[in-house]
């Protein structure tokens, strides 16, 4: 029979893990400043110094970089309310302390370094930018009404969760740097991934020892979260218009979230090769492989509607073109 066990048991169990992965992060992380990421030359003062306020002709981002821009920007904003979730669901001392410490300051960094390049390069109205983050930082992100009555906000769903979400937030930020047809905001996006990329290393070893420690609790925390998962910027303004925009040019769409984020993790985790799983387990490991199936099914039917969509435009600008 799997163990069960109490998330204050399980946090206790896997203290020593999570000391060792601390102390991984902090020797291979690299220390950067922000300040070195911004291109500063191309700054000028706004009106309240005496300059010229923004204006769309100053961008040289396109409205797909803006927009990716924009929400990456504020999913990072909101940072106080992904610290109190951590703060929540980990304990207040010892490794996992010094790891929400760790974290939420190198995620502060994100923030800083996004917003000044926008600021300073004027690649969108910074009005409107902080309009958007102080009503986002005031709704905060939280566990809906939803997932509370499913109980969906232990530790282990906490950690599955972030495992999968900072990957998907690496691949954005990624994504977005190129888009931008700037070397500046390439490198910074570039610096900013490969953070994300060891916050999701962090999280996903201790997802693993997780699995091996209590089988069949992890793994209802991980199905639940592959077939309940949303983006942190779920209620940001303009989150759903920025969002198709995104996945229409690859940003961030659901083929990359698939074969980028949840089947690599679930590779790494080996779930459909372990042998631990009680029967309740292995029924609850089919439940997900079928829930798998049909997300390909829905991957294969909104890339054929992209196609579509892609070769209707292409046809009527060559109408217009006419």
């Amino acid at each position: 029979m799997s163990r069960q066990l109490a998330d204050l048991e399980i946090l206790r169990e896997l203290e020593p893990i999570a000391a060792a992965n601390v102390n991984r992060h902090e020797s291979v992380a690299t220390d950067w400043n922000p300040h070195d990421y911004v291109p500063w030359d191309r700054g000028r003062d706004f009106a309240g110094t005496g300059g010229i306020d923004w204006s769309p002709e100053q961008s040289q981002l396109s409205d797909v970089a803006k927009a990716a821009m924009v929400t990456n920007l504020l999913t990072e904003d909101n940072l106080p309310s992904y610290h109190r979730q951590a703060a929540k669901y980990f304990s207040g001392d010892g490794a996992w302390a010094a790891w929400v410490g760790r974290w939420t300051a190198e995620e502060n960094r994100h923030g800083i370094v996004i917003r000044d390049y926008l600021v300073v390069a004027r690649g969108v109205d910074p009005v409107a930018l902080e309009q958007a983050r102080m009503q986002h930082v005031t709704n905060g992100f939280a566990a809906t009404a939803e997932e509370e009555a499913r109980h969906q906000t232990d530790f282990l769903l906490s950690v599955a969760y972030v495992t999968f979400q900072e990957l998907a937030t690496r691949v954005s930020h990624r994504n977005t740097g190129k888009a931008c047809d700037d070397p500046v905001a390439d490198r910074m996006l570039q610096r900013v991934a490969a953070d994300e990329n060891l916050h999701m290393i962090f999280y996903r070893n201790i997802a693993s020892a997780a699995l091996d420690l209590v089988p069949d609790q992890a793994l209802e925390a991980v199905a639940a979260v592959v077939e309940n998962f949303r983006m942190p910027g779920q209620g940001m303004p303009n989150f759903r218009r920025n969002g198709v925009l995104m996945a229409k040019h690859g940003i961030y769409d659901p083929r990359q979230h698939l074969d980028e984020v949840v089947l690599p993790t679930l590779r790494k985790w080996r779930i459909f090769e372990r042998g631990d799983f009680t029967c309740l387990g292995e029924q609850r490991r089919e439940e997900l492989a079928g829930y798998l199936e049909n997300l390909e099914r829905q991957v294969i039917r909104f890339e054929e509607q992209r196609e579509r969509r892609i070769a209707r435009d292409e046809r009527k600008r060559d109408v217009q073109a006419i």
